[in-house]
């Protein structure tokens, strides 16, 4: 990390505060949904077989794995 000093207007510096805040409840929602996506879709597995369909989303994903482990609970991980 590079230290130094900056000079901002303190409007500038509290829109920055402001940024960082609802970054910081986006990541909490995105956070619950995830683990709300990942139930769901354990639900759906222990229902049907949709392996064949988790492969493909596989394949193309370019940002996500989706696991499923031998109790059929599904994890959503980042590549």
């Amino acid at each position: 990390m590079v230290k130094g000093q900056v000079t901002m207007k303190l409007e500038d510096y509290h829109t920055l505060l402001d940024a960082k805040i609802k970054t910081l409840e986006l990541q909490e929602k995105s956070d619950i949904l995830l683990k709300e996506l990942q139930v769901f879709l354990s639900f759906i597995v222990t229902r049907t077989d949709i392996s064949p369909y988790i492969v493909e989303f596989n394949k193309q994903s370019k940002s996500s794995v989706i696991e499923i482990d031998t109790n059929g609970t599904v994890k959503i991980q980042k590549k």
